[in-house]
């Protein structure tokens, strides 16, 4: 009598992305850049009440999350997740690669490792350079990528999706066109100033 082998379901972002083959390379961020497969990256808010409990939510939700900011599309996750998918569709048929090894790429480098802090002494007040916490850095490069597809795509025929995509891609391969490879320059040099 033959036993029935029971394979493992393998989950893909969208049904259509595995995060399988998906590798980190910044050893700080490694903790903080959940890749767990969902189908749909929507945890519907389940990690509020534990500390550091949104890195376990899955990279993409969280960059769908990014554009449900007042606004236009302020608390419409259908409509942000949908933005985020068309986005990984284009970014896939411009590079050829998994999109979800694009964008942790790309957070990686638009990713600052160096901030300012106001310190003041007897009223006068200065600024002095700080490190910045791994879970601090992904929040701000996420930040950083979806303010710069809402800019980009602000009165533009560009769709925001296309914004998202063009954001993505330049900000993986580190080039300075990238709204968040900018914010990134800027806050690492103000903070060498205040050294």
């Amino acid at each position: 009598m033959s036993e029935k082998v029971e394979v493992p379901v393998k989950f893909k972002i969208f049904g259509k992305w595995s995060v399988d083959d998906v590798e980190v390379k910044d050893p700080g961020l490694k903790r903080y850049i959940c890749l767990k497969p969902t189908v749909i990256p929507h945890s519907g808010g389940r990690h509020e009440h534990r500390r550091f409990g949104k890195a376990e939510v899955n990279i993409v939700e969280r960059l769908a999350n990014m554009f449900m900011r007042p606004g236009p599309n302020g608390g419409k996750k259908t409509k942000a997740l949908k933005i985020v998918r068309n986005a990984l569709e284009i970014i896939h048929l411009r590079t050829g690669q998994n999109p979800i090894q694009v964008l942790v790429r790309a957070l990686e480098n638009a990713a600052p490792r160096e901030d300012v802090t106001r310190l003041s002494y007897g009223g006068i007040v200065y600024f002095k350079a700080v490190d910045i916490a791994p879970q601090r850095r992904l929040d701000l490069a996420l930040r950083y990528i979806a303010q710069g597809a809402r800019e980009a795509s602000f009165r533009n025929r560009k769709t925001t999706d296309e914004a998202l995509a063009d954001e993505i891609i330049l900000a993986a391969s580190n080039d300075s066109k990238s709204f968040a490879i900018r914010k990134k320059h800027e806050l690492e040099r103000i903070a060498l100033a205040s050294r």
